[in-house]
């Protein structure tokens, strides 16, 4: 038998299974690895209020207990953060990956729900940008988060997106990748890659309709599954690229709010 890869996500739960530690644990799958979880906050969406979202942090304690039996085993091949819900959850999660010396460590910095545009904690970012960016191998920020993270504001075009990845370079994670995505003007999907020296374009073409419920922590996820499985770091990006328009082009309409991806995708469409 061949060795167990094994990976980590700490995130919340998306009941819809597009997003949230139901979307990562079905990417590491599809990725061949085994997949453990931690579980920060549970994500609710009310239909009768135009899909609004309602977030419910763990006690900080729970999380750490989570934790502590996931790294019962020792540190994991490679690992990812998604929605955190407070800064006690970011502070725990911090010191356990320092005292594991957690290696391959993806930061997803989820800010927003889908839909929406209000930093749902602005003590979280600020912990975010402070405690764990530092400890990045690689952090996965859309416009918004990387807007954030870099004090930039609001980015839209290119060249705002690489000063963004620089100063958050700066910031201690070693390598970046902002997810432009559909968002920018233009028939393409551009995602940013910047190791510190050089920058990368990653695009497609933007597919419509767009079910892209849940395509950041899948491709946060999906890189993580990469690096886990022993592909660089740019390697394990191209290839997220690929697997998440996979997803987004197989994904469906869930309701009127909604299309989450399809996390199968690239595996059943023979990508």
């Amino acid at each position: 038998m061949s060795k167990i890869i094994k990976t980590l996500t700490i995130a919340g739960s998306d009941s819809s299974g597009g997003a949230g530690i139901q979307a990562d644990l079905k990417t590491f799958e599809e990725y061949g690895t085994y997949g453990f979880s931690a579980l920060t906050c549970i994500v609710t969406m009310d239909p009768e209020r135009g899909w609004h979202h309602s977030v419910y942090p763990m006690d900080e304690g729970l999380v750490a207990e989570q934790l502590k039996t996931v790294f019962a085993g020792g540190p994991v091949d490679a690992m990812k953060t998604g929605m955190l819900g407070s800064v006690p959850i970011i502070e725990v999660v911090e010191k356990t990956l320092r005292q594991h010396g957690q290696k391959n460590v993806v930061i997803d910095p989820v800010m927003v729900c889908k839909g929406e545009d209000e930093v749902l904690n602005p003590e979280s970012a600020d912990a975010i940008r402070d405690l764990l960016v530092p400890l990045a191998t690689v952090v996965t920020p859309n416009l918004f988060e990387a807007g954030v993270l870099s004090g930039l504001g609001r980015l839209t075009t290119l060249d705002e997106m690489k000063k963004a990845a620089e100063i958050i370079h700066e910031r201690g994670a070693a390598n970046v990748v902002i997810k432009g995505g559909k968002a920018l003007e233009g028939d393409k999907a551009i995602d940013l890659f910047y190791d510190g020296e050089e920058f990368t374009v990653l695009e497609t073409e933007k597919i419509e309709p767009a079910h892209n419920h849940g395509a950041g922590c899948t491709f946060a996820a999906a890189v993580t599954g990469g690096l886990a499985s022993g592909l660089t770091v740019k390697e394990a990006v191209a290839k997220a690229k690929k697997f998440v328009t996979a997803a987004i082009r197989s994904g469906y309409q869930f309701n009127e709010y909604v299309g989450p991806v399809f996390h199968a995708g690239y595996r059943l469409n023979g990508e």
